[in-house]
């Protein structure tokens, strides 16, 4: 059973009365009248990450991922919860004074707070965090609107290849290796943006489970489909280079997930003021394409201006 079958079979009807639910088909609770914004995510070892040989590494990432859900509704997050189920190996001294010494470095960096949890002994690693931030106001899914432009921030697909490089699916010199697998364990989350994305955005999600399963998330409730240009989609130089080199398909490499980059839709009359803040930022806005009609299948078009199948290569939670 997927994911959103489980959500509307069992869990949506007895969420009905709590708007603040947003229907079970957003990535956080918000309650309009308090101002409060939650999301809450869970990693397990083996299925969200590949191994705990680097704790601080993996906590790291862990924490990037969970808050991204509020910065890309427009909402800065403020504080987090944090619960874990490990055994005496997986949460040894060494282990835990490194997972300590990376959230303290994440907390810095991103003004965040920690304020409670829960531990309990499993022979399975698994984290669950709890993320919330004070909005009056969210960018929701399911807001876009017949023509709005298609963006992405930032570079797609960087993330991806250092999974696969952690996995030694793909071999690269010592160099390039490390540049692939920071930006897996590392993502860039673009908080600056957070405070703007209400400006212009209709709608938005974070880029976690793939390109174009999260843009079909975006959308899925909407009678629309997208229609993207593959040669728009930002890619790092390394990226681009890697592509020709290995002779991949560009348009795998940027649909697997991982990147946790805002993927959002705007009216057209909005492109100058996001190339103003885009500018202004410093933080790299791409329009990919447009949103159109749902009588026609949601497409890419290939470098060749050749119209291709939307392949979903988004991670699937199945039951």
């Amino acid at each position: 059973m997927h994911e959103f079958e489980l959500i509307n079979n069992y869990f949506s009807k007895i969420s009905k009365k709590n708007k603040a639910a947003l229907n079970l088909n957003d990535d956080v609770f918000f309650d309009k009248k308090k101002g409060v914004v939650i999301s809450v995510d869970t990693y397990i070892n083996g299925i969200h990450f590949v191994n705990f040989n680097s704790p601080d590494f993996v906590i790291k990432k862990i924490l990037r991922s969970s808050i991204s859900d509020l910065i890309c509704k427009g909402v800065i997050p403020k504080f987090y919860f944090i619960s874990g189920s490990g055994n005496s190996k997986t949460f040894s001294k060494k282990n835990l004074k490194q997972i300590s010494k990376s959230l303290k470095k994440e907390q810095k960096i991103y003004n965040l707070n920690l304020c409670g949890g829960d531990t309990t002994f499993s022979n399975r690693l698994s984290f669950t965090i709890t993320s919330l931030g004070y909005s009056k106001k969210i960018v929701y899914r399911n807001k876009a609107k017949l023509n709005d432009d298609i963006y992405v921030t930032g570079n797609i697909g960087d993330s991806y290849i250092g999974l696969q490089i952690l996995k030694n699916k793909i071999t690269v010199n010592k160099k390039i290796s490390n540049f692939f697998i920071k930006k897996y364990f590392h993502p860039e989350l673009q908080i600056k943006l957070t405070n703007h994305l209400l400006k212009f955005a209709n709608t938005s999600i974070d880029i976690s489970d793939g390109l174009i399963g999260d843009l079909e998330k975006m959308i899925n409730r909407q009678n629309f489909s997208f229609l993207i240009k593959e040669n728009k989609i930002p890619i790092s130089l390394n990226l681009k280079k890697l592509i020709s080199k290995k002779k991949l398909k560009k348009i795998y490499t940027v649909t697997n997930g991982d990147d946790y980059q805002i993927l959002f839709t705007a009216s057209v009359n909005k492109s100058r003021i996001i190339k103003r803040i885009s500018k202004k930022l410093g933080i790299k806005i791409t329009k990919i394409g447009k949103i159109i009609s749902g009588k026609k299948k949601s497409s890419i078009i290939d470098v060749k201006g050749k119209q291709i199948k939307a392949i979903n290569n988004a991670y699937k939670h199945e039951f």
